[in-house]
């Protein structure tokens, strides 16, 4: 794993995979190990970075406000020590609001665009969700918290199929833990997103995939980047939640491939 240092932050990073360069942008609270799944089949075409955003993962997590922009700052700083000059970016949930910002400010640095499972801005129920995460993520302890958010990112057919596997990751959650204030920043900065005004001008072309099921961000948060971005591609997952991405992973991880290598989908 590599380190970058700006404005005093250390930022984790690692490559992975040969080929042209996909950045990878992880969500609320996680790490850029939860890729793993997808990088396995990215790895083979692509040169992925997979970045820990402030607060999360190895990077360093100051106790000061983030923001999807900020976040976005960071990921470009990686680029540039890189010496890239253009990429194909991947963001899941608040991910996916980085990887907006980073869009907007360098749209030309940007070859194609996979927003998963994200939105444009937060209306009163998405503010409620991330103050409630926030609340929660403060009294509750970490297997409960755990618990909290698979019921929040998971569809019942899912938790139910994989019941075994998900206690298991309740558990693990003891020992991989994020700094409270830390995951108290990346939801401020989560609720803070608003890019409703500035999409209508980014013509990078994008593909939204979005779980049926999904009550974390519903589809009316794609439907809305849908109506704003003007060239979109839109993959529905029936039967998935929020995390359609690993629940459906064989068909999500074929098609998104598809998109990033090509900028169409599989047949």
């Amino acid at each position: 794993m590599s380190v970058l240092v700006r404005d005093g932050v250390h930022l984790h990073y690692e490559l992975r995979g040969e080929g042209p360069p996909l950045l990878l942008l992880m969500g609320l609270g996680a790490g850029s190990d939860r890729w793993e799944a997808h990088v396995s089949a990215y790895a083979r075409h692509f040169r992925c970075i997979l970045l820990d955003n402030r607060g999360a993962g190895a990077s360093d997590a100051p106790p000061v406000a983030y923001s999807t922009r900020e976040m976005a700052e960071d990921a470009a700083a990686v680029l540039d020590a890189l010496g890239i000059g253009s990429t194909a970016v991947a963001g899941i949930s608040m991910g996916g609001a980085i990887a907006q910002e980073l869009a907007l400010a360098q749209p030309e640095r940007i070859s194609r665009l996979l927003l998963v499972s994200t939105w444009a801005r937060c209306d009163a129920y998405l503010h409620g969700v991330f103050a409630h995460f926030s609340q929660m993520r403060a009294i509750c302890t970490p297997e409960q918290f755990a618990l909290l958010l698979q019921l929040w990112i998971f569809a019942p057919a899912y938790v139910e199929r994989q019941q075994q596997d998900l206690a298991q990751a309740r558990r693990a959650a003891v020992i991989d833990y994020m700094p409270l204030d830390s995951f108290a920043a990346q939801c401020a900065a989560c609720s803070g997103h608003d890019s409703t005004s500035r999409l209508a001008g980014l013509g990078v072309p994008t593909l939204l995939t979005v779980g049926e099921q999904d009550i974390f961000t519903p589809p009316r948060c794609t439907d809305e980047l849908a109506r704003l971005l003007p060239a979109r591609q839109v993959l529905s997952f029936p039967g998935c939640g929020h995390a359609h991405h690993w629940e459906d992973l064989e068909r999500f991880n074929s098609q998104s491939c598809a998109f990033l290598r090509s900028g169409t989908l599989a047949p």
